[in-house]
């Protein structure tokens, strides 16, 4: 567990990573990557589920599975309205923030 010191110095370099992110913001918007269609159509598959019931009280590991999902379904909400087939691919422009997401569900 952290101490007292350690935890207002990690807030304060969230403050700086946060100031770093709103600098960044405005220059890297969308890239333009390319997704073996397999897993294009699993993401759009995704944006399309319905889901049903509420989201009751949940575990901070169950948050971050149904926000990792979430991630999933914007990606193939992206695919849906710019994805482009080029063969066994689709290339389509995404968000930084989805491929930040996806990167770090890959680790």
């Amino acid at each position: 567990m952290a101490d007292r010191g350690q935890y207002v110095r990690f807030q304060e370099d969230r403050t700086v990573l946060a100031a770093i992110g709103a600098h960044l913001d405005p220059q890297i918007s969308r890239v333009s990557v390319r997704l073996p269609r397999s897993l294009a159509e699993s993401a759009v598959d995704a944006w399309d589920r319905e889901e049903s019931g509420g989201i009751g009280e949940e575990s901070r590991e169950e948050y971050e599975l149904r926000d990792d999902a979430a991630e999933l379904a914007l990606i193939g909400l992206a695919i849906t309205s710019r994805g482009v087939r080029e063969g066994e691919e689709v290339v389509v422009e995404l968000d930084i923030v989805q491929i930040a997401a996806a990167l770090r569900a890959a680790r």
